[in-house]
């Protein structure tokens, strides 16, 4: 069964701005939002070819735009936003627009289902959370949405890959080290740890 997919025309967020948002909701399907699993697989297959993935947090809404240019100019062609970056998901929107299908744009610091449906409608081909957050990879996972959640310990790493998350971000990735994700990685082979 094929699935159609629509671009949808303004829409408002929580925060009241505006912004041309992507809709990804299927029409033969009961959830909202839903992806193909050759999307999804596309995605995975990007993580694992490019490896390298720009991260923007800006303190200015008008800093934001410049600095994910500057990123992608130099070479990314993975982007993530932030959402504690201001207008986040209206420059997310804009960046997808104006570079769909040669840079993959994603949105992070997701933390609510709510969150991650605002992002995706924004245009966002993958989920990123600081934390460990299962009802967020859970809502990801019924729709098709790769989900990589922040993780400390080897049992939210687990706990993450349970819930449905392909690749879990060891965050900060800082605090282990090298010799820690050599370490976990042994014992528990089958996590596709990604330190940041």
């Amino acid at each position: 069964m094929s699935l159609l997919f629509a671009r949808s025309a303004l829409r408002a967020t929580s925060s009241s701005s505006s912004f041309k948002g992507f809709s990804t909701a299927a029409s033969s399907s009961n959830l909202d939002r839903f992806h193909t699993s050759e999307n999804y697989e596309s995605v995975l297959d990007r993580f694992a070819d490019i490896r390298a993935c720009a991260v923007l947090r800006t303190a200015t809404s008008d800093a934001c735009p410049k600095a994910m240019t500057a990123a992608i100019d130099g070479g990314f062609k993975i982007v993530e936003f932030t959402l504690t970056t201001p207008d986040c998901l209206q420059h997310l929107s804009n960046f997808r627009s104006k570079y769909d299908k040669n840079v993959m744009v994603g949105c992070g610091t997701i933390l609510t289902p709510q969150d991650a449906a605002d992002a995706i409608d924004a245009g966002s081909e993958f989920i990123i959370t600081p934390v460990m957050v299962p009802d967020v990879i859970e809502w990801c996972k019924e729709r098709n949405i790769v989900c990589i959640p922040g993780c400390q310990t080897p049992t939210e790493l687990v706990m993450a890959h349970r819930h449905g998350a392909p690749i879990q971000k060891l965050f900060p990735g800082v605090a282990g080290g090298p010799g820690w994700v050599k370490a976990v990685s042994s014992a528990l082979p089958f996590l596709k740890i990604n330190p940041t």
